[in-house]
């Protein structure tokens, strides 16, 4: 599978701790997002800042899955994702909003890029935890991505694994080890 440009990923990181204004700081971070998700087979970007037509919810990134089985062949074909590259970690208000977006959407999973994390703690399911457990009793897995997360991928592949792994780990332990 395709490898990572690893400069590239740096160059988009950086802009996105360091850009002169949030919206270019949020576009390096979706462009990351982005960049990573289309290296997998099957993977592609359908829409990005969308809002719904009662202009009340906005999809950060939506990508569309064929099921490759190089890719994402274990995940729906409509995957949305939440991006938030902020520099604490993400709470349960904001957690909670997400899985709002995907349960009035029907949809049975999401990913939230959060680089550093969301709060709580996993073991005592508190906080943001909480929140990724009770999506978890209605059918619904959220997928924490972190920037260790992040730059630990090297090939396409390294993502596949990473995303199998970390739905392995929700089952598991009802949320994310992140």
């Amino acid at each position: 599978m395709t490898r990572i440009s690893t400069s590239r990923v740096r160059r988009l990181l950086g802009t996105s701790d360091h850009g002169a204004t949030t919206t270019e700081r949020g576009r390096a971070f979706e462009d990351l997002i982005c960049y990573l998700f289309e290296l997998i087979p099957g993977i592609t970007v359908t829409s990005r800042n969308r809002t719904n037509v009662f202009r009340s919810e906005e999809i950060d990134v939506a990508f569309w899955n064929e099921k490759s089985a190089r890719g994402f062949s274990f995940l729906p074909n409509i995957i949305l994702c939440e991006s938030k590259d902020w520099s604490s970690p993400v709470g349960s208000v904001q957690v909670n909003w997400f899985d709002t977006k995907l349960r009035n959407r029907g949809m049975t999973l999401g990913i939230l890029v959060a680089l550093n994390g969301i709060t709580g703690e996993a073991g005592d399911l508190t906080a943001a935890h909480h929140t990724i457990s009770l999506a978890l009793r209605e059918q619904r897995q959220i997928v924490v991505m972190t920037r260790r997360d992040i730059e630990s991928l090297r090939y396409g592949a390294d993502l596949v694994r990473l995303i199998k792994q970390k739905l392995c780990d929700l089952a598991v332990n009802e949320t994310t080890l992140s």
